[in-house]
């Protein structure tokens, strides 16, 4: 059984691409060296956020799914939670089943 987590977070609208593709690529950068691997990034784009941030009416969604160790979890939420450019976060823990475990169950 392998532990997946899911991170969806979101950038301030104001940000430019280029600054929205940094601000992607040093989170990516911060779990890579912190022991998350299988990092899967999708840039959901600027979309309308369902109730007012900090005076935002829009933000740029960005879904990250990796797997890693437990720690991980707290240095990437305390470095979102640091930075002005995000708005809002959510990280998810997924129990994934592997295949052979259900296999050798079965059989």
């Amino acid at each position: 059984m392998t532990t997946v987590y899911e991170t969806m977070y979101i950038l301030r609208p104001d940000l430019g691409d280029e600054q929205a593709e940094q601000a992607i690529a040093k989170y990516e950068n911060l779990l890579r060296d912190n022991g998350a691997d299988n990092i899967q990034i999708q840039n959901r784009g600027k979309r309308r956020l369902a109730y007012e941030i900090n005076r935002h009416r829009d933000g740029i969604y960005v879904q990250v799914n990796y797997t890693g160790p437990a720690t991980v979890i707290a240095i990437f939420e305390r470095a979102m939670r640091l930075s002005e450019e995000v708005i809002r976060y959510l990280t998810i823990k997924q129990e994934v089943h592997e295949e052979k475990a259900e296999a050798a169950a079965t059989a």
